[in-house]
Parts: structure tokens; C-alpha cells; sequence
């Protein structure tokens, strides 16, 4: 039995390839260093926002919530992205602060996922990451209402003018809601799409100060 929407979706392709090769003979000891070749190779190969990847959190009553951000810098092993503390993912984060982050880059058939924890790094941080955003990205934070009911487009418009009013009278003015997040990973896993489906997949898991490497079946 089929409808429209099997139609659609059986006619559309996946993992069509091709792929680059992957050597898992060489594989750096470390999550955060095979992150920066792989998304180095997908700058070189004009992947579209790279740096995009889905946050995921749980909320109070135990439902998964998912949304897409932009990851800021990784240091070490570890995530960084920023967010208001006032917005419902970072409610979510204050009361649960287990997370999952997952990259997706089509062209390349590669997927990563983390499941770690996440750390605010403080009011200075948050501050310095504030002031390194746009002045329209700074004003809609500074309006501290979002994901609230919206009850029309001249609200936005009018609310996102006067904080750009007040930015431009005090450009260090910063919103103390803004934060910057770090997700400590326990596990890493690196996937590699085939058009086979023989998918190659590599986790990293964090044991005490060391990870151990395992493969993973496709």
C-alpha cells in the first residue's frame, strides 16, 4: 500500500557518491584532530556551512528538542557554541546538561556525531562572543524575546531598531543572558557514508584522560 509521500520519497537518492577514500589505518589519537581534517576537507570541496550542526538537548519532562546552530571554535575535544540562557534550549541546558551535537555534509557522504556535556564558560566569555557578533545579530539577542509569542512583525521591527539605537550609542553594551558553551565529548563516532550502505564508522570513546578507538558495524 502507497500514497503521495512514498511516491516522492522512494524516487528521491541518497548516498549517490562519490565519496572520498577514507584511511583508517592513520587515525589521529585524538576526536578533535580527525574533526579538523575532515572539515577541512569539506571547506576544500565547497561543503555549504560547514560549521552548521544540530544541538540536541532534553527538556524537563524528558522530550528530545533539536535545532540547528553554528559551532564557534573547537579547542582541544571540545565544542564550543553560544546561545541566549534564556532561550528554551538554554533552559533546557541548565536543567539537563547532557547534549548531542551532529554534523551532516551531503557531498561527502560524512556524518559526526557527540554525546557529551556541556560547560558555560562564564560571564567573560559570553561577553567577549557577544561583542564578536553582528550588530543585527546583537540587537534581536539584546530584545530577550526569543522563541515568545510573537504578536506582530512591527513589534520585531521596532524592538530590533531601538537596540541598535542603544549599540550604536554603546557598542561594548552586551546582554548578560549571552553565553558561550563548551560539550565535553564522551563519545565521538565518525561516519562514512558508502552507496552500498557497507558505511564505514569509527567511535571515539573517552576513558578517563584517554580515548579508545573502536569500529563500528555499518
Amino acid at each position: 500500500m502507497g500514497n503521495e509521500s512514498d511516491n516522492l520519497l522512494r524516487n528521491l537518492h541518497s548516498l549517490a557518491g562519490p565519496f572520498p577514500q577514507w584511511d583508517m589505518e592513520k587515525l589521529p589519537a585524538r576526536p578533535g584532530l580527525l574533526f579538523l581534517d575532515w572539515l577541512r576537507c569539506a571547506m576544500d570541496n565547497d561543503v555549504k556551512e560547514p560549521h552548521a550542526m544540530a544541538l540536541s538537548t532534553v527538556d524537563a519532562e524528558g522530550y528530545p528538542d533539536a535545532r540547528v546552530l553554528i559551532l564557534k571554535q573547537i579547542v582541544g575535544d571540545s565544542f564550543y557554541f553560544a546561545s541566549s540562557s534564556a532561550s528554551r534550549k538554554g533552559q533546557q541546558l541548565q536543567g539537563n546538561p547532557h547534549v548531542a551535537l551532529t554534523f551532516y555534509w551531503p557531498v561527502l557522504g560524512r556524518q559526526i556525531r557527540v554525546r557529551g556535556i556541556v560547560q558555560d564558560q562564564g560571564d567573560e566569555a559570553g561577553a567577549d562572543d557577544f561583542r564578536q557578533r553582528s550588530m543585527g545579530a546583537r540587537a534581536v539577542a539584546m530584545t530577550e524575546r526569543q522563541s515568545q509569542v510573537l504578536d506582530s512583525e512591527e513589534s520585531v521591527d521596532s524592538s530590533v531598531a531601538a537596540q541598535k539605537n542603544r549599540i550604536a550609542r554603546n557598542p561594548e553594551v552586551i546582554t548578560p543572558q549571552w553565553r558561550l558553551y563548551a560539550v565535553d565529548p564522551q563519545e565521538v563516532e565518525f561516519w562514512q557514508g558508502d552507496p552500498e550502505r557497507k558505511h564505514k564508522r569509527i567511535r571515539y570513546v573517552k576513558q578517563g584522560s584517554q580515548w579508545k578507538i573502536v569500529r563500528l558495524w555499518p
